[in-house]
């Protein structure tokens, strides 16, 4: 069976799935294809990606509820309320993480009948080119189907990065899905890698009651981060109970006979070490996924880690094959991904779709949350751009005091000439409903002055993202 598609768009993740509605939006043709191991109950294959299925919106789920009951455990006696006895029902807990999950990804299914977009489940192959486009075969269960598309829009995601001589099961040794799927709280749990998705999962067993280890190659926390924000991220990390080995280099892994696990490395000094644990958490990085895609067959060019080598308007090196998401350069971010699926279907449909790469705001949904947008300030320091600091805590936050929260502070950057804002830095309780702010000033090339003198409501958090601004300036007003 062969169709006639405009466009075809292979990956139902977040810019995949959004790429297509925006084409039907604007009156496209479009197939959106998936084959996604993440099944639903019906054992179909399921839209959404990883963000959706096991990634950013099944991890802020645990990570809601673990806070809940540490807050109940801990924090709340401080208000004047008295619990006793709170335990938590970890499949409960992961009951309704599933249930999330679900409805979302019907509600994607309803947004692609709702602007008519054709949902293919199965595995695509690009076989070549056609007389009027791009040849793709989508393998499945039953007969094979070929489609014709004028245009591809290759949206395939990644996959978690595999560290040789340590297989994952997600039994005993986990990857994002698997640690994101345990039913019941191990005593101890070892976490290779200190990045995003390792510290947001230690994040959510620790607070259930498991004593977490982070060993990690590199010699710090978080250095994509602000240097300031790493470090104070580390202090608040280490005093909530997570144990953090820098300079590791693991070495390999023992299974003991009663199942434990013996993690080993190599410290900085070249001396050995060995971390017990009873559940291990791979949490090395992610890669493209473009192998097995036929991308040969037209001549795309790939570099050489894998990524598909895209323009400023993600255009590959074949005309008519875009590339957007994961599998490009640029941060592994699923709102990424989705500005890149609208741009590129604007372009094609003959507007003028584009992605300001400054202003693409980044999150850890820790608690303290870390979310920054911009540049940090090493990188301003090491572009040799002449800047201007302002900085207010959150102790100084009438709102964060009566939350009972004054960890972390902002961080505001601007340009020493023209006070223009080249980056913001937020530690708080809320920083990923506050970095909002920052974002649109940086798209629309505001200044820290602009920032300053916008009324802001009081008492509130983002009060700090004023009185930050007004430090670079003529001085915050309640430090």
């Amino acid at each position: 069976m062969t169709q006639q598609q405009p466009f075809d768009v292979l990956g139902a993740g977040s810019g995949g799935y959004i790429a297509s509605i925006r084409a039907g939006q604007l009156g496209l043709k479009v197939a959106c294809v998936e084959a996604n191991p993440y099944a639903d109950p019906k054992g179909e294959p399921r839209p959404g990606g990883t963000c959706l299925n096991v990634g950013c919106i099944p991890s802020k789920a645990l990570l809601s509820s673990s806070e809940e009951f540490e807050n109940i455990q801990k924090h709340v006696l401080a208000h004047g309320i008295r619990v006793a006895g709170a335990t938590m029902d970890v499949p409960a807990m992961i009951a309704r993480k599933d249930a999330i999950v679900t409805k979302m990804a019907q509600g994607i299914e309803f947004l692609f009948r709702k602007n008519k977009v054709t949902y293919l489940k199965g595995r695509a192959t690009i076989l070549g080119r056609a007389d009027d486009g791009f040849k793709v075969a989508i393998t499945r269960s039953g007969p094979t189907q070929e489609l014709t598309a004028r245009n591809l829009v290759i949206a395939t995601g990644s996959l978690p990065r595999e560290l040789p001589g340590i297989e994952v099961d997600n039994v005993d040794v986990c990857d994002n899905a698997g640690a994101l799927d345990l039913r019941s709280v191990p005593r101890r749990m070892a976490i290779i890698g200190a990045g995003v998705i390792g510290l947001e999962l230690g994040s959510v067993w620790r607070r259930l009651g498991a004593q977490v280890t982070v060993v990690e190659a590199l010699p710090q926390l978080l250095p994509m981060c602000d240097t300031d924000v790493a470090r104070e991220m580390l202090k608040l990390l280490t005093a909530q109970g997570m144990d953090f080995r820098f300079g590791a280099r693991v070495t390999g892994l023992e299974r003991a006979s009663d199942g434990s696990l013996g993690l080993a490395y190599v410290d900085a000094q070249g001396i050995a070490h060995a971390v017990a644990c009873d559940k291990l958490v791979v949490a090395v990085g992610r890669v493209p996924t473009t192998s097995d895609l036929g991308l040969e067959t037209l001549g795309v060019k790939t570099t050489s880690r894998g990524f598909v080598d895209v323009d400023a308007q993600c255009r590959t090196s074949v005309d008519g094959v875009y590339a957007i998401g994961d599998v490009v350069r640029g941060p592994m971010l699923a709102h990424k991904a989705e500005d890149e699926g609208v741009m590129v279907m604007e372009r094609i449909a003959g507007q003028a779709g584009h992605v300001n790469y400054d202003a693409i705001p980044s999150i850890i949904y820790t608690s303290p949350e870390v979310a920054w947008v911009g540049r940090t300030e090493q990188e301003l320091k090491d572009a040799g751009i002449a800047y201007r600091t302002g900085r207010f805590p959150f102790t100084a936050n009438g709102r964060a005091l009566g939350n009972g929260d004054t960890s972390g502070f902002v961080k505001v950057l601007a340009d020493e000439k023209t006070d223009a804002v080249l980056g913001a830095h937020i530690i708080s309780t809320y920083a990923s409903e506050m970095i909002g702010e920052a974002t649109m000033a940086i798209e629309f090339k505001a200044s820290a002055e602009d920032i300053g003198r916008i009324s802001h409501a009081h008492p509130t958090l983002y009060e700090a993202m004023r009185e930050a601004s007004l430090a670079i300036g003529t001085g915050a007003l309640n430090l």
